[in-house]
């Protein structure tokens, strides 16, 4: 199991979101996004096709590399190295007495709490933290989680409460895709955030004849 990373950064008066994730096997990719208000400003990727296949010794040198990246990133924007130009729409000042107008949808943190014991034999239990850009709780927010690549339709929805928690269980259906895959959304008003967990489906042991 992968996992990727979501940070806030601030940079002089101004406060970006950074989201690092692996796009799986298929593609090979880790893909760094920089995001102001829900606009992407940057992106970065790098492929890791010299890891493949994956077995723990390699997916343990993704994981230091996928930190890595995203790491890279986080500095570069606290430091000036990376300069990010601001859409113009969001420098404009509103007119004096009138709030400015917000239609661009906002990034909403996502954080899987026990994403190291959510999984026991087949029983998931989930607990998502949900936050807004300025990393206040979201109360209300629509969480999904579904297991993309699963034999059968596995979804499950449910809303935050007061301090922006959520949580699921339910027992892990057949994994059947080659890419298999534990995905995290969240909706509130305009602004929506997600992640993704790869999953290793164990190979079967070949029985004796």
């Amino acid at each position: 199991m992968l996992f990727g990373h979501n940070s806030n950064v601030k940079a002089g008066d101004t406060t970006y979101h950074v989201q690092t994730e692996d796009r799986g096997t298929t593609n090979a990719l880790i893909d760094t996004t920089v995001y102001f208000h829900g606009r992407v400003l940057y992106r970065r990727t790098n492929n890791y096709f010299d890891l493949l296949p994956l077995n723990p010794n390699t997916e343990q040198a993704l994981k230091l590399r996928l930190d890595e990246q995203h790491r890279t990133v986080v500095e570069e924007i606290r430091t000036g190295a990376l300069h990010l130009a601001i859409p113009h729409d969001e420098k404009v000042p509103s007119a004096a007495g009138a709030p400015a107008a917000k239609s661009t949808p906002g990034v909403l943190l996502l954080e899987l709490i026990n994403a190291k014991t959510w999984l026991t034999g087949k029983h998931a239990l989930l607990q998502v933290a949900v936050r807004n850009h300025s990393n206040q709780a979201v109360e209300g927010a629509k969480v999904t989680v579904r297991v993309d690549g699963a034999a059968e339709i596995s979804e499950h929805s449910t809303e935050t409460g007061p301090f922006g928690h959520a949580q699921f269980e339910f027992d892990m259906p057949r994994l059947a895709g080659a890419e298999p895959a534990l995905v995290i959304e969240a909706f509130h008003g305009n602004s929506r955030g997600h992640l993704r967990y790869q999953l290793r489906t164990r190979p079967r042991v070949p029985t004796a004849n």
